[in-house]
């Protein structure tokens, strides 16, 4: 399933609607920390192992299209 990711910083929370995610990091946007957070966040969310999520598009933007394998 393909989610439309939107990353907002200092924030910690997940809110899913439909297609849409809207998810807070922690983590500063420096050699991939956020993009690391976010895969665990939506992996612990979903009850899934990390590697069955994978960011498809933006990986240096705040609005991602994410693969989740479930």
């Amino acid at each position: 399933m393909r989610y439309n990711v939107e990353v907002q910083f200092r924030k910690d929370h997940i809110i899913i609607d439909q297609d849409n995610i809207t998810i807070g990091i922690r983590s500063q946007p420096e050699k991939g920390k956020a993009n690391l957070e976010l895969i665990k966040k939506l992996a612990k969310h979903f009850d899934i192992p990390s590697s069955q999520v994978r960011i498809v598009t933006g990986f240096k933007s705040k609005k991602k299209i994410v693969d989740i394998q479930k």
